[in-house]
């Protein structure tokens, strides 16, 4: 069963240096509450596993503007021009990963692959200093699954159990995010009994969360 805790509790749980992997997309589903959390916290040395950089006063920017991450592994930086100055100086290092070929990776580690077979990039920077196998006479890269201390996740509603249930596009990144983090946390609004959660509407199952945080305020899906 998932321990109910605040967000405070859960940002302390979360040491500097530490891998995190964060569900959202330009912040729909970002753990908001989180988030907000870390940056009063003020961990630091972070290093960030999301699809987009989100804006500089909404989702994971804020830990951008707050300088809290050293490096990132991220599909999309365009709306946020802090990550990129920050890029562009140098002051962060950054892996772009295609959007699919990220996911993937963070699926195999959530289900305990070394890695995924991909021909995305091929003849492309994204090939420079990677392995390339050819399968059946085709070629393909090996990129190698992407690990993450914490998975910070947002969920419409949790039972206790840890089950989650996402709203329209929160549903984005979430899961798969959840399922490849050593220790997930999930924030939601509403918090359940088990058994009140319509099973065919579970997307997340609560196997793969440690710890629920309830954020009653809606932020961005």
């Amino acid at each position: 069963m998932a321990k109910l805790i605040s967000a405070a509790e859960a940002a302390a749980l979360i040491p500097d240096g530490s891998r995190v992997a964060i569900g959202g997309f330009l912040a729909v589903g970002a753990p908001e509450c989180v988030i907000d959390a870390i940056v009063d916290r003020q961990i630091k040395d972070l290093h960030m596993i999301v699809i987009a950089s989100d804006w500089e006063d909404r989702g994971v920017g804020k830990l951008v503007v707050a300088k809290l991450v050293k490096s990132a592994q991220v599909s999309h930086l365009g709306t946020n021009r802090t990550i990129q100055a920050q890029m562009n100086a140098k002051e962060m290092d950054i892996e772009l990963v295609p959007q699919g070929t990220l996911m993937e990776r963070v699926r195999a580690s959530g289900a305990g692959l070394g890695g995924i077979l991909t021909p995305t990039g091929l003849g492309t920077v994204v090939q420079e200093g990677k392995q390339v196998l050819e399968v059946e006479g085709k070629q393909y890269l090996l990129e190698p699954a992407i690990h993450s201390d914490f998975a910070l996740v947002k969920a419409w509603k949790a039972d206790k159990m840890g089950n989650l249930v996402f709203r329209k596009t929160a549903r984005n990144s979430n899961p798969i995010m959840a399922m490849a983090g050593k220790i997930t946390i999930a924030e939601a609004e509403e918090i359940v009994e088990i058994g009140e959660l319509d099973p065919e509407a579970i997307a997340c199952p609560g196997v793969f969360v440690n710890y629920i945080v309830q954020c009653t305020e809606v932020k961005n899906g």
